[in-house]
């Protein structure tokens, strides 16, 4: 099957169609012949076949055909120009092709033929040939959107190729047939015909593709589907629009030309790529009209600034009336507006100035963080914001740091204000330059015009006051000897009336004296010592006393002052050695280092000489002190000295010659480390106090009351079976595996009978075991008969009930476990600890 386009193409599917190309030669100047063979009629706008321009006059430029019932296309595609029937068999007509700049014409002779075919049905038992190859492709078919009809429209004919020899049924499916939109396109069964029923919106849907198929009359397949494109033809039916319908931009004044102001955007949902969206910028109108001052590229829709006269004290908003318009700007292009909001911005383009070029202010002498006058600006740019905010400046007169100025946010006046004080009798009047600029930069041009900052002048009168006295300066110095006498006057802190400039009339007070070392005259000023200085305790250690002093004057008026004692040092004292007592481990440390110190200066102290202080023979050949540095010396031992603690005396001396003897004990011991003689010579210096003699005492009363409690009991129980009944002829053991010793063994009269030594060798008998875990001892009563001790082989604490030689071990079921055990002698234990304490 084929599907031509409508505007003259051939039904693909015409009967038994078959395109023969015949060559026959002619004169120079004709081409080969061309035989199409088609129907006996013909519609308008149909195609008849296609002939090779190129091939016969590739170069022609002119082409004119000899029958006007045809029309021949730059691609040598043949159409009907109007309907077409053959009265007879064959028809023919001449296209010519004509090269104008050659002079040359070359012509084509076209020849039409018609071949009358038989139509018939197919026989149910015959096959009808189904080609997978076809001889037509589909010619892609077109409508225009927005068709004004006739409805319904004539879009194609479809025919196949079996139509020749069957009778032949056509149908479609896809979308617009029975998918939305149903029903926009039906075919006719028996001619092929494909009409739309109404008009298509391409923005809507731009293609449809729909699938014809060909059958015979008892429904078999005659060809494959054929798939039938069909393009929705644009129309400009759409106005283009903005993307916004209020565009708002901003733009800083005095920008220069060429600045990007914003870009407006505006879409067409006409087909792209087409004159219907190919869509050109303007702008329309400008509020404020005049002067123009933007601009907008008319493809990019960039806008942008023509003049450098953007003032916003001026003009601060400026409406565009932005216009586009599709067909790429021409007079029929449809039309879209949008409005578009430019705002100035301020910038630092106007300066600051002082109302007046002068100003005038007092302030009372001594006066502080007071407020003397403040100073008004003009500035033309947007309040509040930092075009408009002032900086104020002191500019000269200020180098005392008496004056501050600052900026009143509110106002946006300069506050100038007094954080030194003044003093009339030094200056009575202080000029000053003020100069004002704004916090954010000035624009370049302003920048340029501006060759110094703006100024004024501020004349500060200083009013006089009654000031009373000036401790001046705050801190003054003296100097006393240490040690000095008590009673020893000096110089003291001296005041002076601002007035008279004098200490006439002033009066002194002592305020501080850390240590009460002085008094101070009223008068005069001058300072007594009431006590002994001594340079060393002060603190700081720095040499310097402060006591603080208070001035007044006859009015009550005052100042304070401090008065620096500088303490001179005397060599009031000794340097001292810093051990005590020293351990020496002999024979691994050879000798140890001694240290000294002095509290007075450096002039009075090191370098330090030490010696043996009036050593005794005995000393002498042992001990030796050799110099390590200033400060230091090193004791040495003979290397035969016995291990011992001895006393040595050292004599230490200063460069001035104070010196101090000091003994010090000396731990001559055998060990590795001095903290191994240091832990035993404390274990040796313990001492038992009252406290732990009368401890003492009472543990020894309890043993001896547990004693008596077990040789009360042993004795009861001879008469007794079982314990507590019978506690006849038993044993105590007590073994103590602890640490070794001697493991006792009582008889049943409650008397020691024999010590069993560590070898286990020693009287046969019956022996209880008891082992001592973590301080705990286990203590077992065994019962028995006339029993004697036998040494038990194997050496240790561990000993075992065995048999003896001497007798007959009993061991029935009286054996008592610790808790029996405790629970007998414990009342008994209370009972001799309470006696011995009454006691």
């Amino acid at each position: 099957m084929a599907a031509p386009e409508p505007r003259g193409s051939v039904r693909g599917a015409l009967c038994s169609l078959l395109l023969t190309l015949v060559v026959f030669s002619f004169a120079c100047e004709s081409c080969k012949m061309v035989i199409f063979n088609i129907p006996s009629k013909l519609e308008a706008n149909k195609m008849v076949g296609k002939v090779d321009l190129k091939e016969c006059l590739g170069s022609a430029d002119l082409v004119r055909l000899s029958d006007s019932d045809f029309r021949v296309l730059d691609d040598g595609s043949v159409y009907t120009a109007s309907a077409v029937e053959l009265s007879d068999e064959k028809r023919s007509f001449t296209i010519w092709l004509s090269d104008t700049k050659r002079q040359t014409q070359k012509e084509i002779t076209v020849l039409l033929e018609h071949q009358k075919k038989v139509l018939r049905k197919r026989h149910l038992k015959e096959t009808v040939l189904r080609r997978s190859k076809r001889r037509w492709a589909p010619i892609p078919c077109s409508m225009q959107e927005n068709s004004l009809g006739p409805f319904p429209l004539l879009l194609q004919q479809v025919q196949s190729d079996a139509a020749q020899n069957y009778t032949i049924f056509y149908s479609i499916s896809g979308r617009g047939v029975d998918q939305e939109p149903l029903n926009l396109f039906f075919i006719d069964r028996d001619t092929g015909n494909l009409y739309c029923t109404r008009p298509v919106d391409r923005e809507e849907y731009d293609v449809f593709d729909l699938i014809a198929y060909a059958s015979t009359a008892d429904g078999y397949s005659a060809d494959l589907p054929l798939p039938l494109p069909i393009r929705v033809e644009d129309e400009n039916d759409n106005y283009p629009i903005f993307t916004e319908a209020i565009y708002n931009f901003e733009v800083p004044e005095s920008s220069r030309i060429g600045t990007t102001v914003g870009v407006v955007c505006a879409t067409d949902r006409d087909e792209p790529d087409t004159m219907h969206t190919r869509l050109k910028y303007s702008i329309l109108e400008q509020r404020p009209r005049s002067p123009g001052l933007f601009s907008v590229h008319p493809s990019t829709g960039v806008i942008t600034t023509v003049s450098p006269y953007l003032d916003r004290e001026v003009v601060d908003k400026y409406s565009l009336i932005m216009k586009v318009q599709d067909m790429d700007g021409q007079f029929f292009g449809l039309i879209g507006t949008s409005t578009c909001i430019i705002t100035v911005k301020d910038s630092n383009d106007n300066v600051p100035t002082f109302k007046q070029s002068a100003y005038e202010a007092s302030v009372e002498e001594n006066t502080v963080n007071v407020e003397i006058l403040r100073i008004s600006i003009e500035d033309k740019d947007l309040m509040n914001t930092a075009n408009w905010r002032a900086n104020f400046t002191i500019l000269k007169g200020n180098e005392n740091g008496h004056f501050k100025i600052s900026t009143d946010k509110e106002t946006n006046e300069g506050v100038l204000c007094v954080v030194k004080p003044l003093n009339y009798e030094e200056n009575r009047q202080v000029i000053l330059e003020i100069g004002v600029s704004n916090e954010a930069p000035f624009t370049r041009d302003v920048a340029l015009r501006m060759a110094t900052v703006n100024k004024a002048l501020v004349t500060v009168r200083v009013r006089d006051q009654d000031e009373g006295p000036e401790c001046s300066p705050a801190a003054q110095y003296v100097r006393i000897k240490e040690n000095s006498a008590v009673g020893t006057k000096i110089n003291g802190y001296k005041a002076y009336d601002t007035e008279t400039r004098s200490s006439n009339g002033l009066r002194y007070k002592k305020l501080h004296d850390p240590k009460e070392w002085i008094t101070i005259d009223e008068l005069s000023g001058s300072i007594i010592t009431s006590k002994t200085l001594d340079r060393e305790v002060v603190t700081p250690r720095n040499d310097v006393y402060n006591v603080t002093v208070l001035a007044i004057d006859q009015g009550g008026r005052s100042c304070t002052g401090t008065l620096v004692v500088n303490i001179e040092d005397v060599n009031d004292n000794p340097p001292e050695i810093l051990q005590n007592y020293l351990v020496i481990c002999k024979p691994k440390m050879g000798y140890i280092d001694i240290s000294a110190v002095d509290p007075d200066e450096r002039i009075h102290g090191a370098p330090f000489y030490f010696s043996l202080a009036n050593p005794s023979p005995e000393t002498s050949r042992i001990w030796t002190l050799t110099k390590v540095n200033d400060t230091a010396a090193r004791l040495s031992y003979w290397k035969n000295a016995a291990f011992q603690e001895y006393n040595v005396p050292i004599t230490v001396k200063d460069r001035a010659g104070q010196s101090a003897t000091k003994t010090l004990r000396v731990n001559l011991c055998d060990c590795d480390y001095p903290s191994q003689c240091l832990a035993a010579s404390r274990s040796a210096d313990v001492t038992l106090g009252k406290w732990a003699i009368l401890a003492i005492l009472l543990g020894v009363a309890l043993l001896f009351s547990v004693l008596l409690t077990l040789v009360c009991g042993v004795v009861g129980a001879r008469k007794k079976k079982c314990f507590p009944e019978d506690l006849a002829q038993q044993n105590l053991i007590i073994s103590n595996t602890e640490a070794p010793g001697d493991d006792k063994v009582c008889s049943g009269n409650g008397f020691m009978t024999q010590t069993v030594n560590n070898s286990s060798q020693g009287f046969c008998g019956t022996l209880g075991s008891g082992v001592k875990n973590g301080g705990q001892e286990t203590i077992e009563l065994m019962k028995g008969g006339h029993q004697t001790l036998e040494s038990c082989g194997g050496a240790g604490h561990h000993h075992t009930l065995d048999s003896c030689r001497g007798g007959h071990v009993d061991t029935d079921n009286c054996r008592y476990t610790y808790s029996e055990w405790h629970s007998f002698t414990q009342p008994r234990l209370g009972e001799d600890s309470v006696r011995g304490h009454t006691g």
